[in-house]
């Protein structure tokens, strides 16, 4: 199975791209699903066709999903749910009011990646494609598994214990003379074993996603881009979190490019602008391939023109294949501090000219030169220790010693 995420900043045309993309795969004989995890779905409109909360077909071997969160939460949140809603009536709260404040921020990202874990757990289809949700949401998706892991390896077993122990604690209270304070306090609904198991089984879940998501094998990400300063460093930005998470990226979409044909003077100074962004974008990916799609003379709706725009954006190709296979730059953690490398092969220690500010590092080469989009933990760490492994280059970021010798004499 193939699973390929397309994300980028609002509105550079991520679900047309993840359309176009699951319809050639479809003609190439795959069963494939499209499913979007945009809470805003805009599937149903760019295929224009009607896509239900289960996968819909739509032509021969290709299925269309949208996911309905609400109808998702009752089959799988439906324990935790409901002790929820338990404190929240216990606290006074309006019972119209629970469904709405039961979907905190998250819970869409949250269970679209338990659909697309259950899809490939079935293993009906060959390829799943995702048009996902704009590059923050995103972010907060795929990073949910790696950031709970925390809580569940540190505070959950507290948790367990602690409830365990309060439970006949809170019983034995309530047979004595107490206030009416205590006893509201005494009455709160306390969670027992099964809400604890079904936390811990949904977090296993989550844990068990992770490393397909992981897969570079099996998953890659794709960044869909327009040409535009704005965009490309937020896609810079998502790029550097993603290699910080271990995500795998093979691809970026360039889209929306205006044709050389195109000889209105209205648009020179848009093609002008786009061939600059053009040079940045091959620079700060590299060594990623860049696939261009031009702006078409119509919007993408529909299957004749999402089948146009899989043959403008692959030829030939097979959209399922892994487009790029190996590292491009990675961040680990080193105890307190940071380690960057990137690969730069064929190039020397003495042609390398380092620029750090505070969100973004400056790698130049001769009259080349890549911005990179530092993630925040490393804007107020300092670079240090550039050097050559393997044809890659190593930071390391580290604490100013003023900074450090602060922090240790407090």
């Amino acid at each position: 199975m193939r699973i390929i995420l397309y994300t980028g900043k609002g509105g550079v045309g991520k679900t047309s791209i993840a359309a176009a993309t699951a319809l050639r795969t479809a003609q190439l004989g795959y069963n494939t699903l499209v499913i979007s995890t945009d809470a805003a779905h805009s599937l149903a409109d760019s295929l224009d066709v009607e896509i239900a909360h289960e996968p819909t077909e739509i032509v021969h071997n290709l299925w269309g999903q949208e996911i309905n969160v609400l109808l998702e939460m009752e089959d799988t949140w439906v324990t935790i749910q409901n002790y929820v809603e338990e404190v929240f009536s216990w606290g006074g709260i309006d019972e119209i009011l629970v469904d709405e404040l039961i979907s905190y921020p998250g819970t869409d990202e949250l269970f679209s990646l338990l659909e697309i874990k259950k899809h490939h757990d079935q293993g009906d289809y060959d390829v799943i494609v995702v048009d996902c949700a704009p590059t923050g949401e995103t972010m907060r998706m795929l990073s949910f598994p790696d950031i709970t892991k925390w809580w569940m390896e540190r505070l959950f077993p507290l948790g367990r214990k602690t409830t365990n122990l309060a439970r006949p604690l809170m019983k034995f209270i309530t047979r004595f003379p107490i206030t009416q304070d205590m006893k509201a306090v005494a009455g709160i609904p306390m969670p027992d074993s099964r809400l604890f198991d079904s936390i811990e089984n949904f977090f296993h879940r989550m844990e068990s996603l992770q490393e397909i998501l992981c897969d570079p094998d099996k998953s890659s990400i794709r960044l869909v881009l327009n040409p535009e300063k704005m965009v490309i460093k937020e896609v810079q930005r998502t790029y550097t979190y993603l290699n910080l998470f271990g995500f795998s990226c093979d691809a970026v979409v360039a889209n929306r490019i205006i044709p050389a044909e195109v000889s209105d003077a209205y648009f020179e100074e848009w093609k002008h602008l786009q061939e600059i962004y053009g040079k940045e974008v091959e620079e700060a990916f590299y060594p990623l391939p860049i696939l261009k799609l031009p702006l078409f003379d119509r919007e993408i709706v529909g299957l004749e023109m999402l089948e146009r725009t899989a043959g403008e954006l692959f030829g030939d190709a097979d959209p399922a294949d892994l487009l790029f296979r190996g590292e491009t730059q990675k961040v680990v953690k080193k105890g307190q501090d940071y380690q960057l490398s990137i690969p730069l092969p064929l190039v020397g220690k003495d042609d390398v000219e380092l620029i750090q500010r505070e969100y973004e590092l400056v790698v130049k080469i001769g009259n080349y030169k890549r911005d990179i989009i530092l993630p925040r933990v490393l804007s107020g760490l300092r670079a240090e220790g550039a050097r050559f492994d393997e044809n890659r280059l190593v930071l390391d970021f580290v604490r100013p010693r003023e900074k450090e010798e602060e922090e240790n004499g407090r």
